[in-house]
């Protein structure tokens, strides 16, 4: 393990668990860590970007912020992956969707991640890499959304670097090819994973639907959250068996 605590985690080692669940809202990360988890102790508040770590049925799992974009999920998951040797991070996190037949409240989730960003050229490959998540990840929440009765999408999404654009231009040509959502945040978690040789996962819960200027309320944004938190604590509970 690489010297702890980092720039921007104060966590002690062995203070965070293999598995980390990353809301992009430090205050989600707590509402989590409050409601569903047993133990709950918290491991860091720098730049208030909260840090818990507790059970859920006697898995020991991390909750934590990843802030907003690919830049702040990119230092988090950076640090984490390679300075506190976590295995698997799953993102959960709103989006919107950009394909007709994604209603708001689905549930989705990313096979693949397209992206308007320049993130991978720090990499120097020669050629364009195509992030997709850890297979044993994606087929263990598959399972566990079945088995809880959860119905699921599963497809490609759109990471932007952009909230406000042009989503006739910018969006609809995604939309074409079948992209199912945009949210900001994932191809910088499956890039650092792969070149970690660790495991990712994006769950989405679609809270607008961008073409047909359709949003849930803060309300409805919140049970959907309920849902989602639900998913990635199973999933997290049947990697562990």
């Amino acid at each position: 393990m690489a010297k702890v605590p980092t720039p921007h985690i104060s966590a002690k080692e062995g203070e965070i668990a293999k598995t980390v669940i990353m809301p992009g809202d430090p205050l989600r990360a707590r509402f989590i860590a409050e409601n569903f988890l047993e133990n709950a102790k918290i491991f860091n508040t720098v730049r208030n970007m909260n840090g818990y770590t507790g059970y859920y049925k006697g898995t020991k799992v991390s909750v934590m912020g990843s802030g907003m974009g690919m830049a702040s999920m990119g230092i988090y998951s950076y640090e984490l992956f390679n300075f506190y040797d976590v295995d698997n991070i799953i993102r959960i996190g709103t989006a919107g969707s950009i394909l007709r037949d994604i209603k708001l409240r689905d549930i989705v989730i990313g096979m693949g991640v397209c992206t308007d960003s320049n993130y991978a050229m720090q990499f120097d490959l020669p050629g364009t890499y195509a992030p997709i998540p850890s297979y044993d990840l994606l087929s263990q929440t598959v399972k566990a959304a079945k088995d809880i009765g959860m119905k699921v999408k599963v497809g490609n999404i759109l990471s932007s670097d952009v909230f406000y654009v042009d989503a006739e231009k910018k969006l609809k040509p995604w939309s074409k090819f079948g992209v199912m959502a945009v949210e900001m945040e994932s191809v910088a978690l499956y890039l650092n994973a792969a070149r970690a040789g660790k495991n990712a996962l994006c769950i989405l819960t679609i809270s607008d639907r961008i073409f047909e200027k359709e949003m849930i309320s803060s309300m409805e944004r919140q049970e959907g959250v309920k849902d989602m938190v639900l998913l990635a604590l199973s999933t997290v509970e049947s990697i562990s068996k």
